[in-house]
């Protein structure tokens, strides 16, 4: 299971990104790309689980969230696009980090 820092950490290992606080709320760190500012990844607490907005291709939204039970729309986002990965432990860490890579891919 991945912890905040860990999950910020991961997403720095990507080139060219940045830690963000838009809504001035120290629960809710978005991770962007520095070239165009488009998120890649939301991360928050939220019913005692930390939890990851990324983004998602169209065609494989239905496929993580019929795969594990920790991934569910997106919250507070288009449903179509964005996936909300519940870090409970049921979903595998390489899993996680896939699909942050892919939602990496999509807006870098």
């Amino acid at each position: 299971m991945f912890t905040r820092k860990e999950v910020i950490d991961y997403c720095k290992t990507f080139q060219n990104v940045y830690e963000d606080y838009p809504f001035h709320d120290d629960n809710m760190t978005v991770m962007r790309c520095k070239r165009n500012k488009k998120s890649f990844a939301f991360i928050y607490e939220r019913n005692g689980f930390m939890c990851v907005n990324i983004k998602c291709a169209p065609q494989w939204t239905e496929f993580w969230r019929n795969a594990y039970k920790g991934i569910i729309p997106g919250y507070h986002m288009n449903k179509k696009h964005w996936n909300t990965i519940i870090l409970d432990g049921s979903v595998p860490r390489k899993e996680i980090e896939r699909m942050i890579g892919e939602s990496y891919d999509l807006v870098k």
